[in-house]
């Protein structure tokens, strides 16, 4: 599966573009601020359905315009495949497939498997459990429909069991409800993402290994409350009071975490900024090389200025594993054209490289 071509109108700097790209290796250079990300963000918004960078749609269309236009033609086994999206402020999103609209925006998500590797993957580290949720759960949910289906209605309920618990006069047998099918819907979400963390694990230390020609050993250590679905219905019964009191749900899978280790110790604390980038880095590989396998297809691979606070033996190790075969598409952004070449050496035969200037693309 590769991306053919792109058409953009008004998305974030960028006026107008229509690009015809490489199967192999596109890369986009220009100066910080010049619209490189924003192009990048738009390729990833045709396969998720949203900015990776601002989840707020308006926020997206460019600066005095009223909507903005994303169209991409897909080519799978030679068959094509085309995805377009309209915002316009103070309107619904509307998404298409072939001309024919989604229903539920749900049913796209894994249609076009995507990895994205930007500089805002540090919050992997730096942030609190949200983010590493978010990420085990964007990696099942491009594989896995029920998942995601599970995980929509596990959140909504979460929602509501939050709303009732901030009411002075509460319904009992409502939370009863609520907490049976959170029950239920965690049970699934945790034992998914049991299997797929025991499988996922030594992919990521095989990466961090060869990007960091194994000078440290890393973990991933799952947390959860979860034991089985009786016992996290009694957890969350037995925690009732104490939530009304909070106004907030403290049980559940909602409150998982993937604790991030270097020689045993938490990354976020002991760990080098070369260190923790490396540690991101092996993530996002793992993500694509996992969804390879499970997909029999590559994804896309966006790649956005991930050269910045390596050392040159990192960078190097980082070249050759985007050179190898395994890797299908790659989009990538750079302000430092030798970094690239060192890329294009290896991958002479297909590549074609855009230049960026305030949002112009040429």
């Amino acid at each position: 599966m590769f991306l053919k071509t792109i058409s953009i109108l008004n998305y974030k700097n960028i006026d107008e573009a229509n690009l015809i790209f490489s199967q192999k290796i596109n890369c986009f250079i220009g100066n910080n601020g010049m619209g490189k990300t924003n192009l990048l963000d738009a390729i990833y918004y045709l396969s998720f359905c949203k900015s990776h960078f601002n989840s707020i749609d308006n926020q997206n269309i460019k600066h005095e315009s009223d909507f903005f236009m994303l169209n991409g033609k897909y080519v799978f086994s030679d068959a094509e495949t085309e995805i377009s999206c309209a915002v316009k402020r103070r309107q619904r999103k509307i998404f298409k497939c072939n001309k024919k609209e989604y229903e539920k925006l749900s049913d796209h998500i894994g249609l076009l498997p995507a990895v994205l590797i930007s500089p805002d993957d540090i919050a992997l580290i730096a942030e609190g459990s949200d983010e590493r949720r978010k990420f085990v759960d964007g990696v099942i949910s491009q594989y896995n429909k029920q998942y995601l289906n599970k995980l929509l209605a596990y959140n909504n309920e979460l929602s509501q069991r939050n709303s009732l618990l901030k009411n002075e006069k509460i319904d009992e047998t409502l939370l009863d409800v609520l907490e049976e099918q959170m029950a239920e819907n965690g049970n699934y979400i945790f034992s998914e993402r049991k299997k797929f963390l025991k499988k996922f694990i030594p992919v990521f230390q095989e990466f961090y290994n060869k990007i960091s020609v194994e000078n440290e050993q890393v973990a991933l250590n799952y947390t959860s409350q979860h034991n089985s679905t009786d016992d996290i219905l009694e957890k969350m019964k037995s925690a009732r009071q104490r939530d009304k009191i909070l106004g907030f749900s403290t049980v559940g899978v909602h409150k998982d975490d993937l604790e991030f280790l270097l020689c045993n110790f938490p990354i976020k604390k002991f760990g080098s900024q070369g260190q923790c980038k490396t540690f991101v880095i092996a993530l996002k590989f793992a993500q694509f090389a996992f969804l390879t396998q499970t997909n029999g297809f590559s994804p896309i691979l966006l790649l956005d200025d991930i050269f910045d606070k390596l050392d040159a033996r990192r960078v190097e190790q980082i070249v050759e594993l985007v050179s190898e075969k395994m890797f299908g598409q790659i989009f990538i952004t750079d302000t430092n054209r030798k970094h690239l070449d060192e890329i294009l050496q290896k991958n002479t035969d297909n590549f074609l490289i855009f230049e960026i200037e305030n949002g112009k693309i040429c």
